[in-house]
């Protein structure tokens, strides 16, 4: 093992100020459900904005996006489109206020809102999307637990390790063995201290990660000096054509099988696929899960909206500050490293924890190492709160026991959390790597939610009966691709699963009644949303004349489509500073300045504008 005193002493600090972060906030969240789950709805929009940065900002991501940046370069930007990222300006500009006006708790709350709260097609619809939230919550506990023990391998070689172990682990399992330790501090602050202490841990998280990332991409500009990096043609572009064509054969051979077997050789192609179902995605609206939680959690529908664009501006350039900072030393230093796993194959994924293990400074590695850990456990956490409150809020004190006492409701809220994170460590026992456990997650899993979820927004007729065939049709088919196409592919499979949502969602529509005309009237009043709402649009006026519809679509569109540029140009503006490529930079500058201003006029100063 490579950590110092001084490194091993930070992150004991850090593990022992989250414990700490537990139990000071324990008394505060046991005040009542609203305060455990949305802090009392009483937190400003930038300290939620931060925190919902920080749940974004995890481990297993950021040393997925790290082996991407290693393989394609400036070109990797495009491929977090997968989640989709640009979702973010949509909400941006306007869905996080149509969500935030519902008041609701959860999403599967939100949904009475909208089709109202009674029916055996109401109840369906409402256990479909408690359904597919504790789906995604399952599997981001998962897809963060695999990623964490990875992580941890590196800096504790169980080699090193066994020998204070009084029982044996089998190497294929150490990096869940690794996982679970670290998840019983995490489960710990989150479970006590709930929506108060996941923000005030995940801005502690950011302050560290922020001085750990400046401090790196000082030493990587540093080691960049005098060196030339050994790169195919065509990396330091962003843009792309039909095929790839980035050949690293005698330069590092075995990336040409890591593109392979990604899937992404047809690059255009797969960007097509990426950005269809994405712009879908988007409009779907956020899934039921942390990012949802913080949205719901704003003091007005205005601040959701500033929330959602401060995460952008507060996520991006630091996170990729550090992945191209990490990139580059790994491809000066990449015949230094050891990169093969217990198995013995080559795994780029480690070049993360690799990089900060061999070549950085100490107490850089303790700093880092500190504010990675605490990225896990900020996404855990607040996968965790979303989880206990579909759980508890949706089921049990919806189902079980609606007259339940706040300190009921509390023990509730502990027993679901420690059960909830069972699963999701039994999960991570079935993964083999993170981008498995993502593919499943972008690409089948959400994909069969966004049917239903963009037609509650902008059709009038949709009903619930519709919602809960068009949910379990795509779901259901996801499932089916998920375990019968090899994970790199299911994304070229989305068609059929968008075109069979599509037909459950429909014909279930269309096989029951209308949605009582009193609930949807409340909800176009309230919500104000654009689309196929003409006919409620009729009813409203009849009633009050000077009702004024929402007519924002083309200003709205227009802001998606300037925001996603921006979005483009904070992600690669640090990759360029740090390389050193100085007109790609000054160009980048001049048109995210150029698109601050016109969003000024576009957006801010029309946020109370429907």
């Amino acid at each position: 093992m490579h950590l110092s005193f001084i490194d091993l002493s930070i992150i004991a600090l850090y593990l022992l100020t989250t414990v700490f972060i537990g139990l000071w906030y324990r008394k505060k969240a046991r005040k009542n459900k609203e305060s455990y789950m949305l802090g009392g709805k009483s937190l400003p929009w930038y300290m939620l904005g931060l925190s919902d940065a920080s749940d974004m900002f995890d481990i297993s991501g950021t040393m997925w996006m790290v082996s991407l940046c290693f393989a394609y370069g400036m070109k990797s930007i495009w491929i977090p489109w997968l989640w989709p990222v640009f979702n973010q300006v949509f909400l941006m500009m306007y869905l996080s206020r149509w969500l935030r006006r519902s008041n609701a708790s959860t999403g599967a709350e939100w949904l009475k809102t909208r089709f109202g709260d009674s029916g055996k097609a109401v109840r369906a619809s409402h256990i479909i999307v408690i359904v597919f939230a504790l789906f995604c919550c399952f599997g981001y506990l998962a897809y963060g637990f695999i990623g964490l023990g990875k992580f941890i391998e590196i800096f504790a070689p169980w080699s090193a390790v066994k020998a204070y172990v009084p029982f044996d682990v089998p190497l294929k399992y150490v990096p869940q063995f690794y996982g679970i330790i670290f998840t019983l501090f995490a489960m710990f602050y989150s479970i006590l201290g709930g929506m108060h202490g996941i923000v005030l841990g995940d801005v502690i998280k950011y302050i560290v990660m922020t001085a750990a990332c400046i401090w790196i991409s000082v030493i990587a500009v540093m080691k960049l000096q005098g060196h030339t990096l050994n790169v195919p043609n065509g990396w330091y572009s962003p843009f792309f054509g039909l095929h790839l064509n980035l050949n690293w054969t005698n330069i590092i051979t075995e990336v040409n099988q890591k593109i392979k077997e990604d899937g992404y050789s047809l690059f255009g192609v797969f960007f097509m696929m990426m950005t269809f179902r994405g712009f879908f995605a988007a409009l779907a609206g956020p899934a039921p899960t942390y990012d949802m939680q913080k949205i719901l959690s704003t003091r007005t529908p205005e601040e959701a909206s500033k929330m959602s664009g401060f995460v952008n501006i507060i996520l991006l350039p630091i996170r990729y500050a550090l992945i191209i900072s990490l990139t580059l030393l790994g491809l000066l230093y990449y015949h230094q490293m050891n990169l093969k796993d217990a198995t013995g194959a080559i795994d780029f994924e480690r070049i993360l924890p690799a990089v900060i293990n061999n070549f950085l400074p100490v107490g850089l590695v303790g700093l880092l190492l500190a504010g990675l850990l605490g990225a896990f456990m900020s996404t855990f956490s607040g996968t965790l709160n979303a989880a206990q409150a579909y759980i508890v809020n949706d089921i049990y004190v919806k189902y079980v026991d609606p007259k339940a006492s706040t300190k009921k409701i509390m023990t509730m809220n502990y027993l679901m959390g420690i059960i909830v994170v069972a699963i999701g460590v039994l999960l991570g026992f079935c993964i083999k790597n993170i981008n498995a456990a993502l593919q499943f997650i972008v690409s089948a899993l959400y994909s069969g939610y966004i049917v239903s979820n963009v037609l509650k927004w902008h059709w009038w007729r949709f009903n619930a009966n519709g919602f809960f065939w068009g949910m379990l049709s795509g779901i259901a088919t996801a499932m089916v691709l998920a375990v019968t196409v090899d994970a790199g592919h299911v994304l070229y499979w989305f068609p059929v699963l968008f075109v069979v949502s599509i037909a459950g969602a429909i014909i279930g529509t269309y096989t029951a009644p209308p949605t009582d005309i009193a609930v949807l009237r409340s909800f176009y009043i309230n919500v104000r949303p654009w689309g196929a709402w003409g006919h409620i649009e009729a009813l409203v006026r009849a009633d009050d004349p000077d009702f004024q519809s929402n007519k924002n679509f083309k200003l709205n569109m227009f802001n998606v489509v300037i925001g996603t540029i921006a979005q483009l140009c904070l992600t690669i503006l640090p990759m360029y500073l740090i390389l050193m490529q100085k007109l790609p930079l000054m160009v980048t500058i001049a048109l995210l300045a150029v698109i601050i201003a016109i969003l000024k006029k576009t957006w801010w100063n029309k946020l109370k504008d429907y």
